[in-house]
């Protein structure tokens, strides 16, 4: 479990691809997990996920596992 404390003290970081009018997911890394949020509410909801949950997420996302 990550705490408050450590999530305000992470480091935030977004696609450079991104840009203001587009939507984004911001990540950090937090001790030994990758925390994902909204980069336009950071204040809303935060998921925490191991490395090895997101690169799989990651890898299944690009394979088009989760196409419509």
């Amino acid at each position: 479990m990550v705490s408050r404390g450590e999530l305000s003290m992470a480091k935030w970081r977004k696609s450079s691809r991104s840009d203001s009018a587009s939507g984004c997911v911001a990540i950090a890394a937090v001790g030994n997990v990758v925390a994902v949020r909204d980069s336009k509410d950071p204040d809303a909801l935060t998921i925490t996920l191991s490395r090895l949950k997101l690169r799989s997420f990651i890898l299944a996302t690009k394979a088009g596992k989760y196409d419509l």
